[in-house]
């Protein structure tokens, strides 16, 4: 699938937001209050959208949103609480949430993670990327649909290509815990919920795509330290000085489009990197998406061990 828009690598969220009109539409962005998520929420709220920031800190949020009225002028910036790690915090969430609702950002996440436990025995890394945003989108469904013309947007990460969703065993209870092993799990698993919910949702004139926001030094590197160190994988950029980080402003750049621009209006069930549509991967490779993470039988298969998970 090819696109018609100019945008690409070096592409900023302001670039890429500029001339959107989004007034009268709310949007959801979890993990509001930092890096790429902040940056996502500042384009948002610039283009006029009543912009909800989903965030664990409240307190912290609180503050982040006011900086953010003073920086766009848009006084429709609210926090909400959101542990995607607790399922009574994401059911508290869903349940206060009134109305329509027309842009999703499933952006909060946890990378490489020491070896942890949600009180529901699951794997930390699974828990919070993929099944705490599993239950908080399929939970506002209805919000989503009232829209008529929704946007889903879930942020996956080029770590994906290291690793396929261990369906036999998807909280290491029989495999040794590999802290990248299982983040790439996560992150396979956004694409493929991408691309299930867009099959299932398409009649509700709801789009869902996943994107990879590219390399950028945020709090989501805190349990590793850089890329320099022993815990950071070749796909960092330690092993190959010609792989290049973005800003902030350039990594949130991929989610805006998908969740603004008219550019990609009617576009589901794909893979982004670089605000254009992915190639498949090649194997080896640290570009592209893997076929693995877009076939449609894993996609069913994960909705359906999701759902039996949460039930």
């Amino acid at each position: 699938m090819t696109t018609t828009n100019p945008f690409g690598p070096s592409s900023t969220a302001a670039e890429v937001i500029a001339g959107v009109d989004l007034t009268g539409r709310r949007a959801i962005v979890t993990g509001g209050n930092s890096g790429i998520g902040l940056e996502t929420a500042r384009a948002l709220a610039s283009a006029g959208a009543e912009v909800t920031l989903a965030v664990r800190n409240v307190e912290a949020g609180r503050q982040v949103a006011d900086d953010l009225i003073a920086d766009t002028g848009n006084k429709s910036v609210l926090v909400a609480a959101l542990d995607l790690s607790d399922r009574k915090s994401i059911a508290d969430f869903v349940a206060n949430w009134e109305g329509r609702l027309h842009i999703l950002v499933d952006n909060a996440g946890v990378m490489a993670t020491p070896e942890t436990r949600t009180a529901d025995g699951w794997e930390l890394q699974f828990a919070t990327n993929h099944l705490g945003h599993f239950a908080l989108t399929t939970g506002l469904y209805d919000a989503l649909a009232a829209a008529g013309d929704a946007r889903v947007v879930v942020v996956s990460s080029r770590g994906h290509l290291q690793g396929e969703v261990l369906f036999d065993d998807v909280n290491f209870e029989h495999h040794p815990y590999d802290r990248w092993a299982a983040y790439s799990q996560s992150k396979t698993a956004n694409v493929l919920f991408a691309v299930e919910a867009a099959r299932r949702w398409a009649a509700a004139g709801i789009t869902v795509n996943a994107l990879a926001p590219g390399r950028i030094r945020t709090n989501l590197m805190r349990h590793i330290g850089d890329e320099t160190t022993a815990n950071a994988p070749a796909s960092f950029g330690a092993v190959d000085p010609s792989i290049t980080w973005k800003t902030t402003e350039q990594g949130a750049a991929t989610s805006v489009l998908l969740a603004a621009s008219p550019l990609v209006q009617g576009i589901t069930g794909t893979y982004f990197e670089d605000c254009q549509p992915a190639a498949l991967a090649v194997p080896g490779g640290f570009d592209g998406v893997a076929a693995y993470a877009i076939d449609p039988a894993n996609a069913d298969r994960l909705w359906k061990l999701s759902e039996s998970l949460l039930s």
